[in-house]
């Protein structure tokens, strides 16, 4: 069984940073994409990455100047760090993963239909 689980800081001050970690097991690591994605309340859930088996990286451009993902293939781990946070971070953030395809390594940023497991989800609240 493939399981996903996120984990890291639920709370953090604004301007901080914070590392969020996804630990996959139940399969080969290597050969899925990990993304991770964002809901904040009460909007619909955003894309906001994603990494996958070579260690290419893919962000949305609401993403790209303040998150950084990256992997840990000895631990399973992926993680998502978020630096200069803001109160509009504030949300849900899901760690998905799915098998590896071109098609979706090439995708411009994470869909979520494409993501076939999925994490719980950790709760970061920005304060100010």
């Amino acid at each position: 069984e493939v399981r996903v689980v996120e984990g890291g800081w639920g709370w953090v001050q604004a301007g901080g940073w914070l590392r969020l970690t996804c630990v996959a097991s139940g399969y080969t690591y290597s050969q899925y994409i990990m993304g991770w994605f964002g809901q904040a309340p009460g909007k619909e859930g955003v894309g906001l990455g994603s990494i996958d088996l070579y260690g290419r990286t893919k962000y949305e451009d609401s993403a790209k100047e303040r998150f950084t993902i990256s992997q840990d293939n000895a631990k399973n781990t992926v993680y998502l760090q978020m630096k200069n946070v803001n109160l509009d971070d504030t949300a849900m953030y899901y760690c998905a993963a799915t098998w590896y395809s071109t098609d979706v390594a090439n995708r411009r940023g994470p869909v979520a239909t494409d993501f076939r497991y999925w994490g719980q989800g950790t709760k970061v609240t920005v304060s100010a």
